[in-house]
């Protein structure tokens, strides 16, 4: 289905810094030693030459690496067991070069069939990313219609999904570009993200309720992983207000576009899978500190710098109270992450390593406001027509749809059983 032609390690294209960089203590965190995986599609380029094509983008990387000199690095603990760092010694990404006679760009315009089915167009698939494995993959994959697949793979200890969107554009800036290079301003500054070891105050766990365990009344993990299937629904800006509309009974909404198709999918999901009235349940969605911490985070910080906003109520609150209550607690779990919120998490991270339980917990991410749908990588075929994960699995994830700024692309697995409900869910009008 997916034939590698090639696979190589691509080196800085310049000598870079020989160096050990500490990571922060949100950069350490245990629920974030995972690959990030994004799959970019590309409609086929009229008379493209590939082989051109393919080493103008191994070269844009080359240069990348030079200011991104981490990205070339790999990440492991430290000595001490303090946290993480990265051993930047330019030991080089990984491109790989493949090509698939089956899939064609019509083949991504719906959900995949299964959770894994376009887990080749990336290929090489780092499991444990503190075992001396490459920080970025990055595999470009040519369809039998002359589309293309750019699967990429990033070690999420090193960015969040700003800072990785942030290196691609500055990728595609270079691939793209005739001329003089562009110019970036990456910053490392982890240190801004560490515990203040000055602080007398101890941080309180029952604080956050992101950390916090809650009763598991129904076996929730067998029922939330059990024979799971892709799913994928297009919210237009109609229907965003048509939420928003609900929330108020026809006043103006103060809820944002994302607060209440977060509490829509979060209450659908809980009601299509029939939790116990009784169950807790939670929303864990990443909110972005840069500009909440005081002072603000410096412009180019690429490291991971959000924390988790919790929503919790019961599975029949919810399905009772409406979209507006759902939005209500998604908006009030946003509104609590202030400074003093950040340091307390840091704390609880670094003395602690807190990290969220699975019971009960639905997890979003938004991706629909990164800038991954401005990605060109030079090839001539514009912008991705696809932005999404390479494997679709429980967590729910918004996705950009191409051409269509207020639109949101609603991406989750749920069990099969469940399918059928969660789409009524989603797509009724009695919210």
């Amino acid at each position: 289905m997916v034939r590698v032609k090639e696979a190589l390690v691509i080196t800085p294209s310049e000598p870079t810094p020989n160096n050990v960089l500490a990571l922060s203590a949100l950069d350490s965190q245990l629920f974030l030693r995972f690959t990030i995986e994004y799959l970019l599609i590309y409609s086929p380029g009229p008379g493209l030459d590939r082989v051109s094509t393919t080493a103008r983008l191994k070269a844009a990387l080359a240069k990348a690496l030079v200011p991104y000199y981490p990205f070339a690095g790999r990440v492991r603990a430290r000595p001490d067991g303090s946290g993480l760092e990265v051993v930047c010694r330019a030991q080089g990404a990984v491109f790989i070069e493949a090509s698939s006679e089956r899939y064609t760009l019509h083949d991504f315009q719906k959900a995949p069939k299964t959770v894994a089915q376009w887990r080749k167009l990336l290929s090489l698939y780092v499991t444990d990313v503190l075992k001396g494995s490459p920080i970025l993959v990055l595999q470009l994959t040519w369809l039998a219609d002359g589309a293309a697949a750019v699967g990429v793979g990033i070690n999420h200890c090193i960015c969040d999904g700003i800072g990785s969107a942030e290196f691609l554009n500055y990728l595609s800036d270079l691939a793209s570009r005739i001329g003089a290079d562009p110019k970036p301003k990456p910053v490392w500054d982890r240190h801004l993200l560490n515990p203040n070891p000055n602080s007398a105050a101890r941080a309180n766990p029952g604080l956050h309720p992101e950390f916090t365990r809650v009763p598991d009344l129904c076996g929730f993990m067998n029922r939330v992983t059990s024979g799971l299937k892709p799913t994928c629904v297009v919210f237009d800006e109609r229907k965003i207000n048509a939420l928003k509309n609900a929330c108020e009974a026809g006043e103006p909404s103060s809820y944002t576009s994302f607060e209440v198709l977060a509490a829509h999918v979060w209450r659908s999901w809980a009601r299509a899978l029939g939790f116990p009235k009784n169950q807790t349940v939670k929303l864990l969605f990443s909110v972005n500190v840069r500009r909440r911490v005081k002072p603000g985070l410096p412009e180019g910080y690429y490291g991971n710098a959000f924390v988790l906003g919790c929503a919790q109520s019961s599975a029949w609150e919810l399905g009772e109270r409406g979209v507006g209550h759902g939005s209500g607690l998604v908006k009030r779990a946003k509104e609590r992450v202030d400074s003093e919120h950040v340091r307390r998490v840091v704390e609880l991270v670094s003395e602690s390593r807190a990290s969220p339980d699975s019971v009960g917990v639905l997890i979003l991410s938004q991706w629909s406001r990164l800038g991954l749908e401005r990605v060109e990588l030079g090839m001539g075929m514009g912008m991705p027509l696809h932005v999404g994960p390479i494997c679709c699995d429980r967590y729910c994830l918004f996705l950009p749809v191409a051409g269509e700024r207020a639109s949101v692309k609603v991406m989750v697995a749920v069990p099969t059983a469940a399918v059928d409900n969660f789409h009524r869910f989603l797509r009724e009008s009695n919210l």
